[in-house]
Formats: structure tokens, sequence, C-alpha cells
């Protein structure tokens, strides 16, 4: 081997071990901190005894040269409610020595929680420390925080007979909620059924869910941390299954309630028209991975009401007799361009049966979305004459000008340069899926409402004053002038 050979060699190789030796080498220069992802790890409120979510927390050398952690450890030890795991090692009794982190590089910290029963209806809150003690004598924190609440567990919740729920504290629900034929289920104002991903509710025999303004009864999915930082799972759809009316029940009823992030709201199967299937007020159906309310040959009324943001259809009614007065129904669903309609129409169900439609009434309401048209539909033609359906005093964005017939003193929205109404309401915060369908001060919904349609509804769905103006808004919101400074 020539001398020249022999040379590239032993360079190649010296290279290789200071590279090395830099790289595997640690510092205890005392001026060398760690960096985090978070100086805060934080659960939102959480069921208690139900195992938390796990949180990730990175931890960043980004120092020039390696650093040893000579222990981390919770600050309460083993005593602790919170449970660490350190690049795959589970912090036993609370506390693990001797980690290594090399230049550019870091460690996974991965944190869970078990909050116990606190006994009291309130929310109670639970904090520690992550502490890291470094070889330069240095000692790092990082905070968590954790609160909770109590609930009631229940695994396949059947309604037997009458019977109504208890409110000192939420219900969490696995698998099913079953009213059983005969039976009647109240819901009181307060009560909150947290609902598992998997969990529906089937009536099949009769439910009053009231609530109050104050305190409406809640339908909701049974997560209650956050998808991302801003925001929280309970603000994106289908987190629960829904609601199920089924053929034979009657006299349902839903005031002050608020149902949301099902995968369906409410569904109502075909029944006998004689009686009244579902009765809604001052309620809400939002933020939903399906139709919000399926009304399919049956008899229902909904007032002031909202029917909002849904996959599927808002409202799809197929055959039935129907009356809307003061709800706002809005398609601005915001995670699909094949969203459904607001308002759906039929008289021909999925198995091309036809159902009789005897009527729809829409009065003093609000129908809107970002389609160019959200009010569609697929009638028989016999129907294109009749006064079977029909809208009165109502903003709606459909076509529908030159039909007197069956649109009565409505306004259309059809200002195409606008986006797609938007402008007609309070607060319109897609990023965080907040929206408030309060009419702005100079939307085209205000005053729009006839006054002789009003009857039993003088306030609206938060218990504001409809005669303290003009007239009534369309919708289930009234806009209220502010007072003067």
């Amino acid at each position: 081997m020539n001398n020249k050979l022999v040379s590239i060699l032993l360079l190649t190789f010296s290279g290789l071990f200071f590279a090395c030796s830099d790289y595997d080498s640690f510092s205890t220069d005392p001026s060398f901190r760690l960096s985090f992802s978070d100086d805060t790890v934080r659960f939102d409120t959480l069921v208690s005894t139900i195992t938390s979510p796990t949180k990730t927390l990175y931890v960043f050398n980004k120092n020039s040269n390696g650093m040893r952690v000579s222990n981390i450890r919770l600050q309460k030890g083993s005593e602790s409610l919170f449970r660490v795991n350190v690049d795959g090692e589970y912090l036993a009794s609370g506390s693990g020595n001797d980690y290594l982190i090399r230049k550019n590089d870091s460690i996974l910290v991965r944190i869970e929680v078990t909050m116990p029963e606190s006994g009291t209806a309130d929310t109670v809150s639970y904090s520690d420390e992550l502490l890291f003690s470094l070889e330069n004598g240095a000692l790092q924190r990082v905070l968590l925080t954790a609160g909770s609440f109590d609930a009631y567990i229940i695994h396949g919740m059947i309604i037997e007979s009458d019977s109504t729920l208890a409110t000192d504290k939420p219900y969490l629900i696995y698998d099913s909620l079953v009213i059983a034929d005969e039976a009647r289920l109240n819901l009181l104002p307060g009560t909150t059924l947290l609902m598992h991903d998997s969990t529906a509710v089937d009536i099949y025999g009769r439910i009053n869910a009231h609530g109050t303004i104050e305190k409406p009864v809640v339908f909701r999915g049974a997560r209650t941390d956050r998808m991302f930082d801003y925001l929280f799972y309970d603000n994106t759809p289908s987190r629960w299954k829904g609601i199920t009316i089924h053929k034979g029940s009657y006299n349902n009823s839903f005031i002050n309630t608020d149902i949301h992030s099902g995968r369906w709201g409410i569904r109502v199967d075909s029944t006998s028209l004689d009686f009244i299937a579902l009765t809604m007020q001052n309620s809400i159906i939002h933020n939903i991975g399906g139709d919000g309310l399926n009304l399919n040959n049956c008899s229902a009324e909904v007032l002031n009401t909202q029917i909002s943001n849904t996959l599927g259809d808002c409202v799809s009614i197929c055959g039935g007799a129907y009356t809307f007065r003061h709800c706002t129904i809005a398609q601005y669903y915001p995670l699909s361009y094949d969203r459904g309609d607001a308002l759906y129409v039929s008289n021909i169900d999925e198995n091309d049966i036809h159902h009789e439609l005897q009527f729809i009434q829409v009065q003093n309401s609000v129908i809107t979305g970002y389609a160019d048209d959200v009010v569609m539909g697929n009638l028989s033609s016999e129907y294109e004459d009749s006064e079977n359906y029909f809208f009165q005093n109502s903003f709606l964005r459909t076509v529908g000008e030159n039909d007197d017939n069956h649109f009565i003193d409505c306004k259309f929205d059809n200002d195409k340069m606008e986006l797609r109404g938007e402008k007609n309401f309070k607060v319109f915060d897609t990023h965080n899926f907040i929206y408030d369908f309060t009419p702005d001060s100079l939307s085209d919904i205000r005053n729009l409402g006839d006054p002789q349609l009003m009857v039993g509804l003088i306030t609206d769905r938060l218990g504001r004053n409809r005669t303290a103006d003009e007239a009534p808004d369309a919708g289930c919101y009234e806009y209220i002038i502010p007072a003067k400074e």
C-alpha cells in the first residue's frame, strides 16, 4: 500500500473519530439550558376517573454540545396524579435518572393523568411540576395542570319506565341510550349528556327535554379536550352518533335544548300524521356530520330554533306536515364543499315510495347558506301549483321572486358579490368554528317578520324582546339596539 493512500485513510479515520467524539461529547457549562416545546402542559377539563388523552412534551438541546440530565422527576413524586414516560421509559415512583441529549437533539416526554372523583358538583383543579436536574447544576421546571368534574358513567342506559334524570352532575354514556316503548324520559334544566363516539339515542317511547335559557338540556360528545390549541373537539362534528325517534313514538319535545357535534342531529321515522311526533322550541342543532333534522313522513313543529352547519342537509323533509316559525336554518358547514342544502323537500323517499306532503309552512324565518340556492327538493308534478308549501315573511337564499304562490312577503338573498350572506350575522369565525347568527345592525333580516305570526314567540331563542323596535326580525334571533352611552 503506497504512502499516499495510507495518509488519506489515516486522515479519514481521524476525521471520523473526532466527528464522533465531538457528537458524543457532553458539557457541564453552567450557562447551558434545555428548551421545551411548552412551559406548561395543560389538560383540559376531564371527567374524573377517566384517563386523559396523552400529551407530548419535546425537550430540546439547542446548545453547542451535548448535555446530561441527571434526574427527571415529578415534584410530588409517587403521590402525583400525573404519569410520565421519557423516551419510552416510565418514571417509576415519579422519578428517573441519567438522560443524555446530544447537541441539536431532543427527547420525547409523554404525560397523562387520571383525576379522582371529587365528590362535589364543582370543577376541581390539580397541578404538579416536572423537574429537570442538569449535570451543570441547573434546575428547570415545566408546569403540569389539569381540571376535572364528576359524572355518572353508564354503559348502555335503558329507560324502561317513566324516569327523570338527576341534574347534580353530567352523564357520560357509552354504547346507547334507549327509551323503551311506553316509557318516558324527562330531562330537566341543566341536564348534560356526554356521549361516547359510538353512542346513539333511540326513542321508542317518549322524551321531554325541557331546559331553560340559562340552563339548557345539552346533548354533546364526550371529549372535553382540544383537537388543536385553538380548537375544542366539542366545536367539531361527528363526536357521537345522534338521536332517532322511531316509528310509533309521539309527543316528543325538545325545549331549550342544545344538540351539537353528532353524526346526525334528530331523525324521525315515518309514522302516523294524526299526532305530532316532534316539537322543538328555543333549541339548537349545530355542527353535524350528516343531516341536522331529518323528518320522514311525520308531523313536527319547530319554533324559535337554530339548525346550522351540517355536512348533510340542515333540514331534510320527505312527506308529512310541518311548521317552522322564527327559525334560522343556516348552511355554512366549513369542512367540505360537498355539503347538503339548508332545506331539502321531497315526497319520494330513498326507496322511491311516494308520501303525501300535507303542508310545510315556513314563517318569519331565515334559510341561507354558502350556495347560490340552498332550498332544493324533489317534488312530484302535482305540487308545482299547489299551496301545500309556502314561505312567508322570510329571508331566503333561493330563487322565488316570481313565485307568488309559494313565497309571500319574502326577501331574497341574491347578492352574489357578497360572501354568501355572511354579512348578515354578528359573528362568523370559521377558524375556530364559532358562529352567532344574531342579525348584524345592517342586516337584511331585520324587521322582516310579521308581528301577527309572532304569537307565543314574543322573545327570541335567547329571551330577547321582539317588540322593542319596528317589527320582529326573521329567524330565531332578534337584534337589540345598543343602549346609548
